[in-house]
């Protein structure tokens, strides 16, 4: 697959590992973006948005980023902290009230944000449609007993995150979290990124292929371990079994797409992903989202130790995922997040670095994806 696109003098060992990506990776269709201070230094596409068709991935293709949505999520709620309207240290409850109820009343924003607040699953049973329609599922999480005492360990919060930060973002802004994004992050900085698509732009979006199962035993029981039937893992990751492999519904279909999920659901390109990021440690094109203030307050890290759902080291700041073996980035102040399969956001504030990697076929490890290591490096040996 030949690459498509722009690449700044000096970034040509990036362009040669987005190519490697498909030749040695199995990458089907991909993109991916990097700025520097602010300034635009790669912007490539390629490979297939569709592999039933053929259909093309242009510089036009969107792609849903599973868990890379969680990153954007929290940059709205580190813009309202700039605006004195979030404190992390404060109760949860003291901007909503209903959450401080069943052992959450003291549950801190930043523990909430952290995956600390023992709320990885809920016990109430919900249907897709209500799901769906973002209501019920909000309202079981503030009525909800957590999962163990809050503060006194993490587990990673797959889809629940985003509705916890997504009615805190109501709450004390007013707007559903999309309409936040769009006209205080995608209006002021030119940049296409949904966390509840419009109709009109789902022909536009790439088709998502499923990671190959497993052959390995190890990487099977592996597996089964962390995301088996009745494990908390899966729990997490799956809601219940709502979003199982094999259920009926998944993230290419169209309600899925339509709805405010924060924690999974947001669906951009590389070259958007890259500029938010960019934004938060440098001016572009006027425009800065974060204050410094802000941003080292939120890549503090707040967890670093075994995951209680994922079984392994996850690193946390303030809804940022931190550089770690699991989720490798720049380097140890790098904050963002991944995404299931591989996609990746981050900033680098000690280099200036936004990033944006998106593709469309899922790998299938839980520790750096081979793609995005490949990336990491290059943008590593190119910057000066």
């Amino acid at each position: 697959m030949e690459p498509q696109g722009y690449v700044a003098e000096g970034y040509g060992k990036v362009a040669d590992a987005f190519a490697t990506n498909f030749a040695e990776h199995g990458e089907l269709g991909a993109g991916f973006s990097l700025h520097v201070d602010g300034e635009l230094q790669v912007d490539l596409h390629a490979g297939i948005a569709v592999s039933a068709d053929g259909t093309p991935w242009t510089d036009r293709t969107l792609q849903l980023v599973y868990s890379t949505t969680k990153g954007v999520a929290a940059i709205c709620v580190g813009m309202l902290r700039d605006r004195g309207l979030v404190d992390f240290d404060r109760p949860v409850e003291d901007y909503w009230p209903e959450f401080g109820q069943a052992g959450k009343e003291r549950i801190t924003v930043g523990e909430m944000m952290s995956h600390q607040a023992g709320l990885p699953a809920v016990d109430a049973t919900l249907t897709f449609d209500e799901v769906m329609s973002v209501g019920p599922i909000v309202e079981a999480l503030a009525a909800q007993m957590p999962l163990w005492e809050p503060g006194t360990r993490h587990g990673y919060h797959a889809l629940t995150y985003g509705w916890l930060v997504g009615e805190l973002v109501r709450r004390v802004d007013g707007r559903r979290i999309n309409q936040f994004l769009q006209e205080e992050v995608c209006g002021p900085l030119d940049v296409e990124f949904w966390i509840g698509l419009p109709e009109s732009e789902e022909p536009r979006v790439s088709r998502l292929e499923a990671a190959p199962f497993p052959t390995d035993p190890a990487e099977l029981q592996q597996m089964m371990e962390m995301a088996g039937p009745g494990t908390l893992g899966g729990r997490a990751l799956f809601l219940d079994g709502l979003f199982a492999p094999g259920s009926e519904h998944g993230f290419n279909d169209r309600a899925v797409h339509a709805t405010e999920m924060p924690g999974a659901n947001g669906i951009t390109n590389a070259r958007s992903l890259s500029r938010i990021y960019a934004a938060t440690v440098a001016e572009v094109d006027g425009v800065r989202l974060l204050s410094d203030d802000t941003v080292e307050a939120m890549r503090a890290e707040r967890v670093r130790d075994s995951d209680t759902c994922l079984l392994a080291e996850t690193r946390f700041g303030v809804g940022f995922w931190l550089d770690n073996d699991t989720a490798p980035m720049l380097g140890a102040g790098s904050y963002g997040h991944p995404g299931a399969g591989g996609s990746l956001g981050y900033a680098d504030p000690e280099t200036g670095v936004g990033y944006g990697y998106l593709m469309n076929q899922m790998g299938n490890g839980i520790a750096g994806d081979p793609r995005t290591i490949a990336l990491n490096d290059a943008v590593r040996a190119c910057l000066p």
